[in-house]
């Protein structure tokens, strides 16, 4: 309960000074919400869970029930499928203008990056530590998308996941819950523990009614989560999520936006 109270009242602090910033925020009648899930890696245990910003105000549980786009979020997958099949850190890849006919009849797709700006050759590594998009599509192109594919579901993505090329960029809706529980996976050696929220359940005289038994999934070679775990350090260190470090933590973890910055995450 201390660590959820702490959470809940760190994300209305956050949410406050971000509608205090910008004018187009402030609408009563629709203010920010904000999710916050905290899971146990080794364990899968649901240790705190916000659905929401107010309780009395919406009842509906964005951690466990929302569908949201992801956005760059979904970019370790990508990478992960090409640690998989043999790719370093260190192997490169171009970051120029990239057009792609899907539908004869329709423009081509032309994805560009946060910045507006090309980036020429660049490694895997800073290409997620910046999260750079066409290189993300280019990778994803290069390994297969159905590999990608079947790199998320493997980790615990359930959703219905389409071959496009702007999936490597995140733009089908994954629920909180089972992202944060694929992300687990990067941090633990390539084990899955499905997450949890009630440990056991007791009668009035204490005797043991149910009790959930975590089983680890072996889901991902240690290898490639190892590899992929150090890219997303650098995140941290270096990348999109640099204000981070300030918490002086070992910490390592993926930023996502979408179009607008409609939704906002990190992990």
């Amino acid at each position: 309960l201390n660590a959820q109270n702490a959470a809940s009242q760190v994300l209305d602090a956050h949410l406050k000074q971000l509608e205090r910033s910008d004018p187009k925020l402030r609408r009563a009648d629709q203010p920010l919400q904000g999710v916050i899930i905290h899971v146990d890696v080794q364990s899968g245990e649901i240790r705190a869970l916000i659905g929401g910003r107010d309780y009395d105000r919406s009842q509906f549980n964005r951690a466990l029930s929302a569908k949201r786009q992801v956005g760059s979020l979904f970019k370790p997958f990508v990478y992960l499928t090409a640690l998989e099949q043999g790719y370093t850190a260190s192997d490169t890849v171009f970051d120029g203008p990239l057009s792609i006919v899907i539908d004869p009849h329709q423009p081509p797709y032309r994805p560009v990056n946060y910045d507006s700006k090309f980036h020429g050759i660049v490694t895997f590594r800073k290409a997620l530590e910046h999260s750079y998009n066409i290189p993300a599509i280019r990778v994803a192109e290069m390994v297969g998308l159905s590999r990608v594919i079947e790199t998320a579901h493997r980790l615990g993505v359930r959703q219905n996941l389409r071959a496009y090329p702007s999936l490597a960029l995140g733009a089908f809706e994954v629920s909180l819950v089972e992202l944060t529980s694929a992300y687990t996976v990067f941090a633990n050696q390539g084990l899955a523990f499905s997450p949890y929220l009630i440990e056991r359940v007791t009668d009035s005289n204490g005797d043991v009614l149910e009790q959930t038994h975590p089983d680890a999934r072996e889901v991902e070679s240690p290898q490639a989560s190892y590899q992929l775990l150090q890219i997303l350090r650098g995140v941290t260190q270096r990348g999109t999520g640099i204000s981070a470090a300030r918490l002086k933590l070992h910490i390592a973890g993926k930023t996502g936006t979408t179009n607008d910055f409609t939704d906002a995450w990190f992990i």
